[in-house]
């Protein structure tokens, strides 16, 4: 993919965050939205709702950001490559528990919050959590190992969608404005909250979440 097309995949990534953002206003002064029991009811089991009520009033401080659902559904059905370009999607993640980041080399926040996913995925990586770092580069694609390698990300699995599809995924299904994005994930699958923008996450706050969503 040449610059030209790069930089247009780039705009479309921010692009229509003005129309989701007033369109998620409206819902809420309005109170749009699936009626009860209709939809997306009946998805997750009951321990996702569990997990969503201890993780809620854990967001704050560092991960004051993080929106938490009450009421969480299934994550965003995305594909993307693993080392090597093995095929994956989330769906072969399912029984453990995720931290689920969209970035870019080309996104200045993401860049600076890399470091701190890394030291995540190295003191809580464990059968029970992982964190899944997905870059979404369609172009240059020497650039986020390069990345990586130059500021020393040696715990994180290094995953690519250079087709940028997982983004446009999220973006459509209103998870995600621009990156960093970041989704947690139960480990049956359920989306438990969101984030919009550059996290700390190795600080205390983000660290009592993520133990609190693997219940240890």
């Amino acid at each position: 993919m040449d610059e030209n097309a790069a930089r247009t995949r780039r705009w479309r990534l921010w692009g229509g965050a003005g129309a989701l953002a007033a369109v998620a206003a409206v819902a809420v002064l309005y109170g749009i939205g699936p009626p009860a029991g209709k939809a997306d009811a009946g998805l997750c089991p009951a321990a996702a709702a569990a997990r969503s009520a201890a993780l809620a009033p854990l967001a704050h401080g560092d991960i004051a950001a993080l929106a938490v659902d009450r009421a969480p559904k299934l994550a965003p059905t995305i594909a993307f490559e693993g080392p090597g370009g093995t095929k994956l999607s989330l769906a072969d993640f399912r029984g453990k528990a995720l931290l689920l980041n969209l970035w870019a080399t080309w996104c200045v926040p993401c860049r600076a919050e890399m470091p701190a996913l890394d030291r995540l995925q190295q003191s809580a990586g464990s059968p029970d959590f992982q964190v899944v770092a997905v870059n979404v580069d369609t172009a240059r694609l020497d650039r986020p190992a390069a990345f990586l390698d130059q500021i020393g990300v040696k715990a994180l699995t290094r995953y690519a969608d250079p087709s940028g599809d997982s983004f446009e995924t999220m973006r459509l299904a209103g998870k995600a404005l621009g990156l960093p994005t970041s989704l947690i994930i139960d480990k049956d699958g359920c989306e438990l909250g969101v984030v919009a923008g550059p996290v700390d996450w190795d600080a205390s706050d983000a660290r009592a979440a993520i133990k609190a969503l693997t219940g240890g």
